[in-house]
């Protein structure tokens, strides 16, 4: 299975008025332009998403949502608090058991928790590291859930690139 884990797009970063919990920031229009030029990017790395999950948080199912868009998905988007702040990978596993027959999946969350994902399924130990800017990306190949043996990094790529990759 190719595992695409993506950051959140930029969000608004304060509370206040509409924005009662950190629950319900929603990504800014800088946020959204940045993920549909992502979607895009992945479009012409030849990715085929067969499946999108998500974080409940706004942002996160707001970033899910305008991946799925770009790609016309009709399925709508999963969203799983295994991929909330604090989740496990454990419980990100039984998610994507429910889809072992899709291909690829992207799955959106936050940090630190993604970069988190991303080292327990390369087997890379806690002193591993590796920070996911906001819309960043990577894709990791794993060859079953949980993983038997460590998962293949393939490319981690900033958004900046992927907004410019043409």
């Amino acid at each position: 299975m190719k595992l695409y884990l993506l950051r959140h797009g930029i969000a608004v970063d304060r509370i206040g008025g509409a924005i009662r919990s950190d629950f319900d920031r929603p990504l800014t229009e800088e946020g959204r332009k940045e993920l549909r030029s992502v979607g895009e990017a992945l479009k012409r790395l030849n990715v085929r998403l067969d499946v999108v999950i998500s974080s409940p948080l706004l942002r996160a199912r707001q970033t899910g949502e305008i991946i799925a868009e770009v790609y016309g998905m009709d399925k709508p988007l999963e969203i799983t608090e295994a991929l909330a702040p604090g989740g496990a990978a454990s419980d990100v596993y039984k998610v994507l058991r429910k889809f072992s027959s899709a291909n690829e999946v992207v799955l959106v969350g936050h940090e630190p928790d993604i970069g988190r994902l991303a080292a327990t399924l390369l087997w890379a130990g806690t002193e591993f590291d590796m920070p996911f800017k906001k819309a960043g990306i990577c894709r990791i190949d794993v060859a079953d859930l949980p993983p038997s043996y460590p998962g293949r990094l393939k490319w981690f790529i900033t958004p900046k690139i992927m907004t410019n990759f043409k």
